[in-house]
């Protein structure tokens, strides 16, 4: 597949994330082809068989629940005994805990197996489809994007979120 010669734009949310272009004279948000929406939820979940992302893995939470990973953008950056950090722990599914660094880590179970990740490989999995939306969407291969951050971002949620898309 050849290269797109542009820059794709994702807005990685926490709650939905969407992909777009600049298309001639405007902005084009590129639907999810799985779906039709011109968003995808922010979710990945962590099966016996695979890694769900985006509508899949919302729809399979309610069954999934310990191991569907949402609303991870929170951690991001954070350490893991920050108030933020704890407040969100009583409205999470999933186990969080902090490793010898202070840094949140998320606790699922795939394919079977115990499996340890931190926030940036989940946004990671959010990035990844994002790409694959553009990708499909636009039949080229994308090597550039760029990613949203919130304007009250500090330096090392800005890092770790670098750190998800590389």
């Amino acid at each position: 597949m050849e290269d797109f010669e542009g820059i794709i734009g994702i807005d990685l949310g926490t709650t939905y994330s969407c992909v777009g272009y600049w298309n001639k004279d405007h902005v084009e948000i590129i639907p999810n082809h799985e779906t039709g929406n011109k968003t995808t939820p922010s979710y990945v979940a962590f099966t016996d068989d695979e890694i769900l992302v985006g509508e899949m893995a919302k729809n399979q939470a309610s069954i999934n629940a310990k191991n569907t990973i949402y609303d991870v953008k929170r951690l991001m950056g954070k350490r893991f005994t920050d108030d933020s950090v704890q407040d969100d722990l009583d409205h999470l599914s999933y186990q969080v805990i902090g490793d010898k660094y202070n840094k949140p880590l998320i606790k699922v179970n795939y394919k079977g197996q115990p499996k340890t990740l931190s926030p940036e490989q989940v946004s990671a999995e959010i990035l990844t489809k994002m790409r694959q939306i553009a990708e499909n969407h636009l039949g080229k291969t994308v090597k550039r994007a760029v990613i949203t951050v919130p304007a009250y971002f500090n330096d090392s949620q800005r890092t770790a979120t670098k750190h998800a898309a590389t």
